[in-house]
C-alpha cells in the first residue's frame, strides 16, 4: 500500500482539492479489480463420462465462467459415478430429528442430504448436465433433488404456503438429446419441471441450453460446438 500526502492552498471555494481527486481515482481502481469469490456446483448425471455430450456442455460453460471470474471455486457432484440413494423411508424420518439427537444409524441415512445440502447452500451457482433418457433426466438427479427437499432447509410451509430458502443462485440446465425432435413438448415438459422443482426451493434464475443429434455422428460435432458458442456468446455478454 502506497500513502500519498498533499498539502495545497486552494481558495476557499474551490473544495475539490487535489488529494480528493487522488482518493476517489485509487478507490476506483481498487473497487474494480475486487470480485465477490463465487462457488459453481457442477452436477454430473450422465453415465458417459468424458464422452458425454452434456459434461462437454458444461464444462464450456463453467469455463466460461472461470474466464469471467478467475477466483470461482468449483465443487463437482458427479451423480452417476456415484449415486444418492433414492429415497427411502430410514432416510424420510432421519430429517424430522435434529441432528444432535440422531442415532448413529440415522446418521448415516441422513450423511447423503446433509452433504448435498453443504453443497448447494455454498454453492452460488449449479451447473447441470442433463442427457435425455427416455423422454426424461436421470434418475440419479431426482434422487438428488428428493435428498435436498427438506422442510426447514430448502424450503417452509410458513402461513400454509410454500416459501423457497434458497436464495441468490443460479442454475445452468446443460440437455445433450441424442436424436432430433421436431416436435418439443417433451422436452420443454422436463425444462418445465425443473423449473417448477427449482422454484419450490427458492432458485429462479434458470438458463437451459440444448444440443441435439448427439448420437449422430455426422452432425454431433456441429451441434455440439455451435451450442457451446451460444454459452459463450450468453456469458460473456
Amino acid at each position: 500500500m502506497i500513502v500519498l500526502f498533499f498539502h495545497f492552498h486552494f481558495p476557499l471555494g474551490n473544495c475539490y482539492t487535489l488529494e480528493s481527486e487522488f482518493t476517489i481515482i485509487l478507490s476506483s481502481v481498487k473497487t474494480k479489480n475486487l470480485k465477490k469469490m463465487t462457488t459453481i456446483l457442477n452436477i454430473k448425471t450422465s453415465i458417459n463420462g468424458e464422452n458425454s455430450a452434456s459434461n462437454k456442455l458444461s464444462e464450456a460453460l463453467i469455463s466460461q465462467l472461470l474466464k469471467n471470474n478467475p477466483e470461482s471455486k468449483v465443487l463437482v457432484r458427479d451423480l452417476a459415478s456415484d449415486p444418492i440413494p433414492h429415497m427411502e423411508t430410514k432416510h424420510f424420518l432421519s430429517f424430522e430429528i435434529p441432528h444432535e439427537e440422531r442415532s448413529n444409524e440415522q446418521k448415516e441415512a441422513s450423511k447423503y442430504s446433509d452433504q448435498a445440502l453443504k453443497e448447494i447452500e455454498e454453492a452460488d451457482i449449479l451447473v447441470i448436465g442433463l442427457p435425455f433418457y427416455n423422454f426424461s433426466f436421470p434418475s440419479t438427479l431426482k434422487s438428488w433433488i428428493d435428498h435436498i427437499s427438506i422442510p426447514g432447509k430448502t424450503f417452509s410451509y410458513a402461513d400454509s404456503t410454500p416459501k423457497g430458502l434458497l436464495k441468490n443462485k443460479k442454475v445452468y440446465l446443460n440437455i445433450a438429446i441424442g436424436g432430433i425432435y421436431e416436435d418439443k413438448t417433451i422436452i420443454n415438459q422436463m425444462e418445465d419441471y425443473l423449473r417448477t422443482l427449482f422454484a419450490f426451493i427458492g432458485i429462479t434464475d434458470i438458463q437451459v441450453f440444448r444440443s441435439e443429434g448427439t448420437v449422430f455422428p455426422e452432425v454431433r460435432d456441429e451441434n455440439l460446438s455451435q451450442t457451446i458458442t451460444d454459452i459463450e456468446s450468453v456469458l460473456a455478454s
